[in-house]
């Protein structure tokens, strides 16, 4: 059987679809898998041992068409639900399952505030789009992958934070994703221990401002390690704060201890921090599923009661309302007594 999953983007959802692509490896005997994404997402998924061929939507659909049908599929897996998606389908001809997008669901909670979204992670309806294959979660959590060529050499950080470090991801898709820069400052000035800034280099010039409180306490690593070589970064620290943004849940591959701070968009859209369960009727009850072991695994720093939130899908450049109460009312220093704590809870 050869199957062909698509998610274009982005690499927080493309971690979502890690749990129904190793399932499908795993328990379809033979089973070859084919995996269609964006050429910017190549290094998602590059070192995935359950992907046995990558093809990159680099031009336009009908090229990328022409060269899937020369394959022959048994199915289209598709995790991504967009036009582009029904035109690949269509074209390819073969039987197709399609995950539960739950658009109308998400626009009702987003610009009416009225929720009707299923207590079911996006991670779990992915794999449910198995399931007339016989395919069933079995409960391991997400993965994420790098080259075992990628490591961050001894000199990648500074001598103050080789004895552990809390990383603390400053960016995000949206401004109204992300801590203002004062609030940043504030946090770090109550954690207790070393932190290391993780983002790209559009967060290079924020994670300056950020680290300039206390240089030698703050490494602003934004920008200068590769997504592998700063997901490493996320590996190897004590404990991760983060915005609602791929660190986040590659942080949660990585079974670290989470603190996920939300602002315009929420965990009421299925998208908080995933980790492996196992009792498998926990897998569809979230709270349950915070847990692994005895161990609380995640906190969700979100401002209560806020009317306005969520806001958005994705998260906007600015907020709607004017005021950005979801952030601005935030409290640092709970947020700081949590990552102080799994930081020591880790040592």
């Amino acid at each position: 059987m050869r199957l062909l999953f698509i998610r274009f983007s982005s690499i927080g959802d493309i971690v979502f679809t890690t749990p129904a692509i190793r399932a499908a490896k795993m328990q379809l005997p033979g089973v070859e898998i084919h995996f269609l994404t964006k050429g910017s997402m190549k290094s998602v998924t590059e070192a995935n041992p359950y992907i046995d061929k990558f093809h990159y939507l680099d031009k336009d659909v009908s090229s990328t068409i022409s060269e899937l049908k020369t394959i022959g599929f048994d199915y289209v897996i598709d995790l991504h639900k967009n036009f582009r998606t029904y035109k690949i389908k269509k074209a390819l001809g073969v039987p197709a399952l399609t995950y539960q997008k739950l658009s109308w669901q998400k626009m009702l909670l987003t610009k009416l505030h009225w929720n009707f979204m299923p207590l079911r992670h996006i991670s779990d309806r992915c794999v449910d789009t198995l399931a007339a294959l016989g395919v069933v979660n079995d409960g391991k959590g997400l993965d994420y992958f790098g080259p075992s060529t990628v490591q961050l050499s001894p000199a990648a950080l500074p001598a103050f934070h080789k004895d552990g470090y809390i990383a603390l991801v400053i960016g995000a898709s949206f401004a109204s994703k992300k801590l203002p820069i004062d609030q940043l400052k504030d946090l770090c000035k109550q954690l207790k221990y070393p932190v290391v800034l993780v983002g790209g280099k559009e967060d290079a010039l924020e994670g300056e401002q950020v680290a300039s409180g206390d240089p030698i306490k703050i490494f602003n690593a934004c920008g200068k390690f590769s997504l592998h070589e700063s997901a490493l970064l996320v590996q190897q620290s004590k404990t991760v704060i983060s915005h609602d943004t791929g660190f986040l849940y590659i942080a949660c591959a990585y079974h670290k201890k989470t603190v996920a701070i939300w602002g315009a968009t929420s965990p009421a859209l299925q998208v908080e921090p995933y980790y492996p369960v196992t009792d498998r009727s926990a897998q569809s009850d979230l709270m349950k599923a915070s847990n692994i072991g005895n161990g609380e695994m995640y906190y969700n720093a979100i401002v209560p009661n806020l009317p306005c939130q969520p806001c958005s899908n994705y998260g906007t450049k600015q907020c709607p309302q004017g005021h950005f109460a979801c952030m601005r009312q935030q409290n640092m220093g709970l947020i700081a007594a949590k990552a102080n704590g799994y930081y020591e809870e880790a040592n």
